[in-house]
């Protein structure tokens, strides 16, 4: 097995235990930690197959931006039930 095989086969060993991980997380803050190590594990894989643009899209969309958007929407639902709304 080749040096760049190689990376490539732990890449997609990691994208399968991440994608686990993140199933396997009950807890929705949790969950959103989670899934961004996902979106970097997948960054990760989309480099080590050649595609370093659609790496950068996925860590910038994966890791970041979905992630913050869950974390909002868990504070607003904790603070709409702490008001009583």
């Amino acid at each position: 097995m080749k040096g760049l095989e190689a990376v490539q086969f732990v890449a997609l060993l990691l994208v399968a235990v991440g994608a686990w991980a993140v199933v396997a997380a009950r807890e929705p803050l949790r969950q959103a930690i989670v899934a961004s190590i996902y979106g970097l594990i997948l960054g990760v894989l989309f480099f080590a197959f050649q595609a370093p643009d659609v790496a950068l899209s996925n860590i910038v969309i994966g890791a970041v931006a979905v992630p913050v958007i869950i974390l909002l929407a868990i504070a607003k639902v904790r603070s709409d039930r702490s008001t009583g709304q």
